[in-house]
């Protein structure tokens, strides 16, 4: 019997899927499971690649332990984020967090070089204060650009660690900024407009592309060799690909951000939806992902954390259904909620500032 992996990180959790066909059915077992999340390290928010990348072997070696030795490995995670390699190969610095709160001059200076409206003429891209165009600006403007010989996002950083074979994938390329609507390559024109080094941005491989075996090293250690193989590595391209509908429904991915949105055949760049901030990502088989990025579980989660993780999902559930005569909302897309130093505190705020009944119970914070 084939298995095949698939390792889904998301921005609060990651998990390891074991699958394989059986009866003309496909089967799904979760083999490993484990809690992601932004550090706090000398003022700026970032991730712990090398804890991220050590639960990966991790969950690998559950292959073993069960022995279902997969046929190939497939990484998807979230959006924006990427590391700088230099040409000796190491990672250059930390690597940032998009809720890391270091883009507010960079968008600043980028619209006045590339009015918002030009760049979304050029990409199709929504405004978001962490997009990678942004981060990437604030490199150049750091210097941390000036030694960078490579830019991988998230997934492609990983595959790199298991492979040593560097390639960029195309739908988690299209959540940077930087691809042209149309053509679905990147936008050299904005690239050299912004002066960021050209060479940082390589051809785009497609979903179903090999990217390599593993290391011998990691081989060694995890117990075997495998192919590793892209997938669609944005893990809403992979979540709406997975969708067996036709035509073009409307879906909901939901995670720490929920996407509301329908599958293109091509970008849609008007008026309309530059007002209203819908993105064109990209999809399997370069379709179009036109859609909204909302609030997901983040406000929740982040609850849910700064309680001490006391409460399971199900107690705020129940909690919320017993709270009576409360009825304050709060506008989860407020960019007080964004990326705040207490989502408790700013919750309470947000209900102050608007002349609402403050919550002070677990049950009222998950209602409203």
């Amino acid at each position: 019997m084939k298995y095949y992996l698939s390792v889904d990180i998301g921005a609060s959790s990651g998990r390891h899927i074991l699958s394989h066909i059986e009866n003309g059915k496909l089967v799904l077992e979760e083999i490993y499971r484990f809690e992601n999340g932004m550090e706090e390290k000398d003022g700026h928010l970032v991730w712990n690649y090398r804890k991220l990348f050590g639960e990966i072997i991790s969950g690998v070696k559950e292959c073993k332990k069960i022995g279902k030795i997969p046929v190939s490995i497939g990484i998807d995670t979230w959006g924006v984020d990427y590391a700088l390699i230099d040409k000796d190969d190491n990672v250059i610095g930390d690597v940032y967090a998009y809720r890391d709160g270091r883009t507010e001059e960079p968008i600043k200076k980028v619209h006045s070089i590339v009015p918002f409206e030009k760049l979304y003429e050029r990409t199709g891209s929504q405004f978001q204060i962490y997009n990678t165009i942004y981060q990437l600006y604030a490199d150049k403007l750091t210097g941390k650009l000036d030694k960078a010989e490579r830019f991988l996002m998230m997934p492609d950083f990983f595959n790199f660690l298991l492979t040593g074979v560097k390639k960029n994938e195309f739908t988690n390329a299209s959540t940077t900024g930087l691809l042209g609507a149309k053509t679905r390559e990147w936008d050299k024109e904005t690239i050299r407009d912004l002066g960021l080094p050209e060479k940082l941005f390589r051809d785009l491989a497609l979903p179903a592309t090999k990217v390599g075996n593993l290391r011998k090293e990691i081989a060694e250690e995890v117990g075997f060799d495998v192919e590793v193989v892209l997938p669609a590595t944005h893990d809403t391209a992979s979540a709406v690909m997975a969708v067996p509908a036709s035509g073009t429904p409307l879906y909901l991915s939901s995670g720490t951000w929920s996407l509301l949105g329908i599958e293109s055949p091509v970008a849609i760049c008007t008026k309309e939806a530059l007002n209203a901030n819908f993105t064109n990502e990209g999809g399997y088989n370069k379709s179009t992902r036109f859609l909204k990025n909302i609030m997901g579980l983040w406000m929740i989660q982040s609850v849910r954390r700064e309680h001490g993780k006391k409460y399971g999902w199900g107690d705020y559930v129940r909690l919320a259904e017993e709270v009576k005569d409360f009825e304050s909302i709060v506008d989860v897309n407020d960019q007080s909620f964004l990326s705040p130093a207490n989502m408790i505190d700013a919750i309470k705020e947000y209900c102050r500032k608007t002349g609402q009944k403050v919550p002070e119970t677990a049950g009222e914070l998950a209602l409203c």
